[in-house]
C-alpha cells in the first residue's frame, strides 16, 4: 500500500474559520473534496472509513468541518453559508495540490450543497462530483425536485445510492440519471441504506460495502480525469 499522508488544516470560510483533514496517498491521481452530511462531521467513522479506502485506490480526499459543525451546533447552517465554505475549501484544494485534479461531493446534504454550487457556476476549479447517497427527497415524500439543477451542471456525475436509502427513490432517481445523459452514472448497493448499512442476511461487511463503493470511486476518476 502507497504512504499516505494526512494534514491537519484551519482555513478561512467568509466570516468563519473551519477546520480540515488533507489526506493524500503519495499515488494520489485525484483529490476529492468531501463535505460531510447534516447530522454528522468530518470526523465521522464513514468519512474515516470513505477517505481512508479512497486513498488506498489512490483518490486523496480534503474533509471539512462546515461551520455549525465546528461550533457544536446541531442545526445546519443556511445554504448561503455552507456553500461559502465549500467554495473555500475548493479554492484551498487547489493551492494545496495544484497538480491533482479535483472532485467535489460529499455525503448526503454535502453533497446536493455542492452540487447546487456547482449548478450555480461556483466550482469551476472541480472536474467532476461524487454523491454518497444524494438526498432527493424527504424521507417519505418522493420527489425528483431537489435533483432539478442538476441539469445545469455541466460536469461528469457519480451516485451512489442503496437500494434502501428512504432519501433517494431509485424510481425517482434512475429516470433522473437518464435525463442528464451519459455524463451521469448511477451505482447501486444493493440492500444498503442512506448510511449504506446492509442487512445481516446479505452476509456482506460494511468493510466489503466501503470496498466497492470506493472502486467505483476510482474508475469513475480514472474515466473522467485520468
Amino acid at each position: 500500500m502507497p504512504e499516505v499522508n494526512t494534514v491537519e488544516r484551519r482555513l478561512q470560510a467568509g466570516k468563519h474559520e473551519v477546520s480540515a483533514l488533507l489526506t493524500l496517498p503519495a499515488d494520489a491521481r485525484g483529490l476529492y473534496v468531501f463535505a460531510h452530511g447534516a447530522g454528522a462531521g468530518m470526523r465521522h467513522p464513514f468519512m474515516e472509513s470513505a477517505s481512508a479506502a479512497l486513498a488506498r485506490h489512490g483518490v486523496g480526499s480534503y474533509r471539512f468541518q462546515f461551520p455549525y459543525m465546528e461550533n457544536g451546533r446541531k442545526a445546519p447552517d443556511r445554504a448561503p453559508v455552507l456553500q461559502d465554505t465549500i467554495r473555500a475549501v475548493v479554492a484551498d484544494a487547489a493551492e494545496a495540490a495544484p497538480d491533482l485534479p479535483l472532485i467535489a461531493g460529499g455525503k448526503s446534504m454535502g453533497g446536493r450543497m455542492t452540487s447546487l454550487l456547482a449548478a450555480e457556476g461556483g466550482l469551476t476549479q472541480v472536474q467532476a462530483l461524487v454523491f454518497f447517497g444524494f438526498p432527493l427527497h424527504a424521507a417519505g415524500k418522493p420527489s425528483a425536485d431537489r435533483g432539478a439543477h442538476l441539469k445545469q451542471v455541466n460536469r461528469p456525475l457519480l451516485f451512489l445510492q442503496g437500494t434502501r436509502d428512504k432519501l433517494a427513490d431509485l424510481t425517482l432517481l434512475r429516470p433522473l440519471c437518464d435525463e442528464l445523459g451519459p455524463r451521469a452514472r448511477l451505482h447501486v448497493i444493493d440492500g444498503g441504506d442512506h448510511s449504506f448499512a446492509v442487512p445481516k442476511k446479505t452476509g456482506r461487511t460494511a468493510e466489503e460495502v466501503m470496498e466497492e463503493l470506493t472502486t467505483a470511486v476510482e474508475r469513475f476518476c480514472r474515466d473522467v480525469v485520468g
